[in-house]
């Protein structure tokens, strides 16, 4: 086979690893429309609060340390001490749990059995809210988040696969962060399904979805079961937190790793949780393939900008449930 064949293949394989990387932020919007019926703007947002929230653990940073200063004329940064990473996590896992009391306390109990749009607009408010908080709370210079987790080219899969393309092929280039997400994903989605499926909580969020009196009627706490559900899109955020920070630095333009995540959506459905993995898949491979077979060569490079939500935007004209969502037929 020629070089540009195994090239071909890396891409390939790269797609895949970046598909991993949108559905990680995808499920999180899939637990709470699942569980819940709201599709959660402020998704994207509960990712770069989490990871900013690690951050400031690990660095030992004092929170709202500018507005601290600008009131009392003070000069504190920094408590002077480093939190190791798995305990840093813990404590972060611990103030996403606290989140999603609150959001439950201030904003959900208010909204039982209100329309879709009021709980959606509701989003919108507490993403924006929290944009500004942890900016109050954590600063909003770029940091950098390291847990550990090996990063660069996979060495070991690079020099076993040199052979396969003759002289002008050095190996499949792999990134370790990648393949760690890749692990998380398939751990998470496979425990999310088993979790939603066969226990009784799974079940009883199905069903407050479904109908918030209905619910009631039958003895299941709905504030409860919010609290579970954002707590766990919590957790989830916080692993996409972790992951994309570790890529990419911790920014406010992490936030909108949301909006990557919408085609992802619209291809897996927004009520399927595996949906949300083969939808990742789907978009990460596809924008990568379209770039190097046509966009590249033809169309001058860019196309993965766009291509996720050309191919989302024929999802919602010829199946708008996606490929795993369910179809809604309502009597008019």
């Amino acid at each position: 086979m020629p070089a540009e064949f195994y090239y071909g293949v890396e891409v390939f394989i790269n797609g895949l690893m970046a598909g991993v990387m949108y559905s990680l932020v995808a499920l999180g919007f899939v637990l709470i429309f699942k569980a819940s019926g709201i599709f959660n703007y402020a998704q994207g947002v509960m990712a770069l609060f989490a990871a900013l929230t690690l951050v400031g653990f690990q660095n030992g940073q004092v929170p709202f340390a500018h507005l601290i200063n600008a009131i009392f004329g003070t000069d504190l940064h920094h408590f002077g001490w480093h939190m190791p990473a798995f305990l840093a996590i813990a404590f972060t896992l611990l103030v996403m749990i606290c989140f999603a009391y609150v959001v439950e306390f201030l904003i959900l109990k208010h909204l039982v059995n209100q329309e879709p749009i009021i709980l959606f607009m509701a989003t919108i408010g507490l993403a924006y809210f929290m944009e500004g908080f942890g900016d109050l709370m954590w600063g909003s210079d770029i940091k950098k988040l390291d847990v550990g987790i090996p990063q660069g080219g996979n060495f070991w899969i690079e020099e076993s696969t040199a052979f396969l393309g003759g002289e002008n092929f050095y190996g499949f280039y792999l990134d370790n962060l990648d393949i760690v997400a890749a692990i998380l994903a398939l751990i998470l989605v496979s425990s999310l399904v088993m979790f939603s499926q066969y226990t009784k909580t799974g079940r009883a969020l199905r069903a407050v979805a479904d109908d918030h009196q209905a619910a009631l009627s039958v003895g299941i706490s709905l504030r409860t079961i919010w609290v579970i559900v954002w707590s766990i899109a919590g957790f989830v955020a916080l692993i996409a937190g972790i992951m994309w920070g570790s890529k990419s630095g911790v920014q406010f333009s992490l936030s909108l790793i949301a909006l990557k995540a919408l085609p992802v959506l619209m291809l897996g459905g927004f009520t399927s949780i595996p949906g949300a993995i083969i939808g990742g898949l789907m978009i990460g491979v596809g924008e990568k393939m379209f770039e190097f077979l046509i966009g590249a060569p033809y169309l001058g490079g860019a196309t993965e900008n766009w291509f996720a939500y050309m191919l989302a935007l024929l999802f919602l004209v010829f199946r708008p449930q996606g490929l795993f969502g369910e179809k809604i037929i309502e009597r008019v």
